[in-house]
């Protein structure tokens, strides 16, 4: 929703005559029996990003230019509004919004501009700073231009945007077609969209998008609480949904050049066990009734999926209370023969630390901490599955044995003892994985597999951590795997090029010698 548009719902639900809003003041609302004032003031810089959202370009060059402009606007709350726009000197506007004697035509804003035409010595109302289009139309891909796309040429699809539907839709409904698990927006850049784990141009020939193109686009389905940590931190994190067509986990950023923003699909549908290939002892995991199990491994290889894909079979076998803590909010769990909370960082919860202290008080069997960033808590889901539940967590660790000493390190060193007692107790498995690149398109997922049994926890006891892997080497009549050992059938299998397998892998030297040992031969040179 526009923030202009959130105040014309006051006026049609509380039938006011007129809504005044001026940089530093109350808001005041009029109505036929007198005004009321909001609570606290609305900021200059509020007042500026509703104008950029809903103001024409041409009532904008007259504002920059004259000082006052009127336009009409069509809000989705059904009335045609007359929005006057007063720029005084310095950083201080005054914007009036009226309701407008015309019916409401349907489509977006559109201009009836009037204004002072004597320029203000060329400068803008902020003090010289132009101010920045607001409101390009959506763009409109034509059914048969051609997009290039890795492999070949192939049509661009036809997008066409529902009457109200947010501009950026556009540009995620064309991700969406073309099978991308990323969009890319950043400000002198055209956008672009990761297809197959590859970054490429969204639409062949599309316009380089600028900050004050970006701005308006993205504000327009940003919630209010991600606006304002946004204006004080410079980025925040939220998820978008269209619906019928996917969710969308959102971040953005300001960066040199300007605003940027990064999606990533999220569908609405949890891929199946078998759809994502999890081996059979990753699912004997789900079965625990209490100790830690860490999904881990880089940015972007699919631990939000394999968590979602375990929490499902979870949902769909046993009978039991789960609880989710996420930024934000990725995949939605209905309940089936669980019970099922979500909860949402910054939304209905201060932090994973103290959503993770109250789960204790909410009677779960399962928790799922959605990013384990910070010692306390660490410490507070070691406690949780020592004291009899089944706690789902992730890191951005590499390999199992790397985990195990990321946790570890992360305490002060008169504390690193208990903490290896504590979690040669409480772990119970360790799945580390990448995404690789199918031959013939797609992607594969490798997994390497640790099952905490008395090996494993007297290593971690010990601190003989880099002992782990010879373990997982002779451990695998009970489940376990290196990451290699992965690659290295999915290399024989035909489904990843000895290539790609090389980059993915985390100890190429062995697996190098892996390829020679079964006659694969590989065409890449080490640097």
């Amino acid at each position: 929703m526009l923030r202009i548009d959130f105040y014309v719902q006051h006026l049609v639900r509380h039938g006011a005559t007129g809504i005044e809003l001026v940089s530093g003041e109350a808001v005041k609302f009029h109505f036929p029996t007198g005004e009321r004032l909001s609570n606290k003031p609305i900021e200059h810089a509020q007042i500026a990003q509703l104008v950029q959202e809903a103001a024409p370009p041409r009532a904008l060059e007259a504002l920059r230019l004259a000082g006052n402009t009127q336009f009409v606007h069509d809000s989705p709350a059904g009335m045609r509004v007359l929005v006057k726009l007063e720029a005084s000197a310095g950083a201080s506007w005054k914007v009036t919004i009226l309701p407008s004697t015309e019916p409401a035509s349907g489509t977006a804003s559109l201009p009836e501009i009037e204004g002072n035409t004597t320029p203000m010595g060329g400068q803008g109302p902020q003090g010289g700073i132009p101010v920045p289009a607001a409101r390009p139309a959506a763009p409109q891909a034509p059914a048969a231009a051609p997009a290039q796309v890795s492999g070949g040429t192939k049509p661009r699809p036809a997008i066409q945007l529902e009457p109200g539907e947010p501009r950026l839709n556009y540009y995620l409904r064309l991700m969406k077609a073309m099978k991308a698990s990323d969009l890319h927006m950043s400000s002198e850049v055209a956008p672009m969209a990761r297809v197959d784990g590859s970054m490429q141009m969204l639409e062949e020939g599309a316009k380089v998008l600028t900050h004050e193109d970006l701005f308006p686009i993205f504000m327009e389905v940003t919630p209010e609480k991600n606006r304002e940590e946004f204006d004080k931190v410079n980025d925040t994190d939220f998820a978008h949904t269209i619906e019928g067509l996917s969710r969308f986990r959102a971040n953005l950023f300001m960066d040199r050049r300007g605003i940027g923003g990064v999606f990533r699909q999220i569908p609405f549908d949890i891929l199946s066990v078998e759809q994502i290939g999890l081996p059979q002892k990753v699912l004997d995991l789900c079965w625990l009734s209490k100790g830690l199990v860490l999904v881990t491994g880089p940015t972007g290889s699919g631990k939000s999926t394999t968590l979602a894909t375990l929490i499902d079979y979870i949902n769909q076998n046993r009978e039991d209370h789960i609880i989710t803590i996420e930024d934000p909010i990725e995949f939605v769990h209905p309940n089936k023969k669980c019970l099922v909370n979500q909860r949402e960082i910054g939304t209905h919860t201060k932090s994973f630390k103290s959503a993770l202290r109250a789960a204790l008080r909410e009677d779960p069997d399962i928790v799922l901490v959605g990013e384990m960033r910070d010692l306390e808590t660490i410490s507070i889901a070691v406690e949780t599955a020592e004291t009899g539940h089944l706690v789902f967590g992730t890191l951005h660790t590499t390999s199992a044995p790397s985990t195990v000493d990321r946790i570890i390190d992360q305490f002060p060193p008169d504390q690193q003892e208990q903490i290896r007692v504590m979690l040669s107790e409480s772990l119970r498995g360790v799945v580390a994985q990448v995404l690789c690149k199918k031959k013939g398109g797609g992607r594969a997922a490798a997994y390497e597999i640790m099952v905490a049994n008395s090996a494993v926890a007297n290593l971690i006891r010990e601190g003989k951590t880099f002992q782990l892997k010879s373990v997982m080497q002779t451990g695998r009549r009970l489940g376990m795997q290196t990451m290699n050992d992965h690659l290295l059938e999915h290399v024989k299998a035909g489904r990843v090029a000895p290539e790609e397998a090389y980059i993915k892998s985390n100890d190429k030297a062995l697996l190098k010698q892996a390829f020679t040992a079964n006659g694969i031969k590989m065409d890449l040179v080490e640097d």
